[in-house]
């Protein structure tokens, strides 16, 4: 099998050859693997979902079956830098580099209360010139021989949070704020418009997503959840289908979301990623003979203290373990839970490849 047939047999709940790996890597790990590897370091995509599109060469070359495009910036509204050091994104995203990652400095719809105060907002446009050119360059180097990923999974959760910042956001769901559904509403459609265009463009999976899960349980009550966020999946799923219905749609959702996995699976979601481990019940014994005949798993390596901290040996025994348990009849993609972090030892990080390479 090579790559692209492999994940196909994967999602579809047959048994492949070993497992399709598919790995996103943090900027500072690329650059050591790299200078490791002797292979030319690229800067990243400059996109929402940057981590998850950069360095396919490098991954590609050092094993991965699945590769991920996704919306990138426009020619005409650049991330930016300002004179302070800090950057602002074309959603008018303030951010402060503080290291490994960059963190918010100001939301652009902090004042947001109004209905007006929403239509008052310039969205970016979904296809703005320029947005899909390095997708289109993506698919056409990769499509043939690897499954690719169209990525759209910061979505109208997080990108509403994004622009009023979390507490606000949540707070004004619980009142019930004026302005929320219009902004959600907003988002979606910018949504929609991006996925559809990937799914045009050819990808084998669209993979969605928003965190509803903390290392504990939902951030919000699940009955919450059914109301506001609910409908507004199912909508978007159902969208994607009219465009394609054999699409594999993939969510992403951090933490543990044990009570709306059944809500996910009834509204049509195949894929569900990233199953982290640290996560209150997220257990693959469990998922598995629970969900198994209905969802894909995605992803599943520990990365807050597997990768980081266990020995190679540890790395090795996990993921034989994973793939025994989530791979059985198919219906698994082998990935760590999120980027593979800067704290990963090399070493660990090339034992996590070669176990993932010797299940065949």
């Amino acid at each position: 099998m090579n790559s692209k047939e492999r994940t196909l047999a994967a999602i579809c709940h047959r048994q492949p050859d070993r497992p399709p790996l598919y790995v996103s890597l943090t900027p500072k790990v690329a650059e050591k693997l790299c200078l490791i590897l002797g292979v030319p370091y690229e800067e990243p995509v400059d996109a929402m979902e940057s981590a998850r599109i950069s360095h396919m060469d490098l991954l590609t070359r050092m094993g991965v079956d699945i590769v991920a495009v996704a919306p990138g910036v426009p020619y005409n509204s650049p991330t930016i830098t300002l004179e302070d050091g800090r950057m602002r994104n074309e959603w008018g995203m303030v951010f402060r580099n503080v290291g490994l990652y960059s963190e918010f400095a100001e939301y652009p719809l902090a004042h947001a209360e109004t209905e007006k105060d929403i239509l008052d907002y310039r969205f970016p446009e979904a296809e703005a010139p320029g947005r899909f050119d390095t997708s289109v360059e993506m698919l056409a180097k990769y499509s043939g021989k690897y499954a690719v990923i169209g990525d759209v999974e910061t979505m109208f959760f997080e990108l509403s949070w994004y622009l009023t910042g979390f507490e606000k956001f949540l707070v004004d769901m619980m009142l019930g704020a004026e302005y929320q559904p219009v902004l959600m509403d907003r988002i979606m459609n910018y949504i929609l418009v991006a996925g559809k265009k990937l799914i045009n463009m050819g990808v084998d999976i669209l993979w969605c997503g928003d965190d509803f899960g903390s290392q504990q349980g939902m951030i919000m009550d699940p009955d919450t959840w059914r109301s506001v966020f609910k409908p507004r999946i199912k909508y978007m799923f159902e969208e994607f289908r009219k465009v394609r219905p054999g699409i594999k749609i993939a969510w992403h959702s951090c933490g543990s979301i044990l009570p709306i996995i059944p809500d996910f699976i009834e509204i049509g979601l195949d894929i569900l990623n990233p199953i982290q481990p640290q996560a209150f019940g997220m257990d693959p014994v469990f998922l598995k003979k629970t969900y198994g005949n209905n969802l894909v798993f995605f992803g599943g390596i520990d990365v807050q203290r597997l990768l980081p901290f266990g020995t190679p040996g540890d790395i090795r025994d996990e993921v034989h373990r994973r793939i025994d348990i989530l791979g059985k009849d198919g219906g698994y993609i082998l990935a760590p839970a999120h980027n593979i972090q800067p704290d990963t030892p090399i070493e660990n990080i090339f034992a996590f490849f070669n176990a993932a390479m010797d299940q065949g």
